[in-house]
């Protein structure tokens, strides 16, 4: 039993050079979310390893109109995080959606020094227009993660006046960083409002995270 209601659809986007692979957190939580009956979108975007940012906008965009009427809760992680707030940025978010989760959103000074994803940079931004997109938008973190190296609280979270989980020894929440499973992320998703937090797995298996 969930508590989300029926109908509600979710978007999970993915990042540079991943190809979906089955260890992946967000490759486990689209299985989890489909097992329990839920509609799931979870595609591989255009060229993962040399993306486009107007060819992933194109498909936000496709994602975002198909469930006309319906909640939609998206899930980014690594450079989908900036896919959204450039979507966000350019109005593109036509009907808000009703919850977003950025997970490990890489820095613009990060992305700058990548040709291949120099384009993703997140661009400026205010607390109005990210609040006018998303019903509820949530950072989540790791404190120590090398594609937001000026950390992502004050990157992001704190500009833009929105709630963040900071795990610590999080890394970029990849499968490298123990990231595979994740009980936190499909808690969130579940719960009726998108409360957080947003907890991270602890060393032993377990889960913890600080705010």
């Amino acid at each position: 039993m969930t508590d989300v209601p029926s109908g509600h659809r979710f978007v999970i986007l993915h990042g540079w050079e991943n190809h979906r692979p089955a260890g992946h957190w967000q490759h486990w939580l689209a299985g989890r979310l489909t097992g329990l009956g839920h509609e799931v979108a979870y595609p591989q975007l255009p060229d993962p390893d040399d993306p486009g940012l107007a060819e992933w906008l194109g498909e936000l965009r496709t994602l975002l109109a198909e469930p006309a009427g319906r909640q939609v809760t998206v899930v980014c992680h690594s450079l989908a995080c900036a896919l959204w707030l450039h979507a966000v940025a350019r109005g593109e978010v036509a009907v808000p959606v009703a919850r977003a989760l950025l997970v490990a959103p890489p820095s613009a000074g990060f992305l700058r020094q990548y040709p291949q994803v120099a384009a993703f940079a997140p661009p400026p931004l205010t607390a109005g227009q990210v609040a006018g997109a998303a019903g509820r938008t949530r950072v989540v973190c790791g404190d120590d993660d090398p594609c937001c190296p000026e950390g992502a609280l004050a990157e992001f979270a704190v500009p833009l006046g929105l709630p963040a989980d900071v795990v610590t020894g999080g890394g970029h929440l990849t499968v490298a960083s123990g990231y595979g499973p994740w009980p936190g992320v499909l808690d969130w998703c579940l719960a009726p409002e998108g409360e957080g937090p947003v907890r991270g797995l602890d060393p032993a298996g377990g889960a913890g995270a600080r705010t």
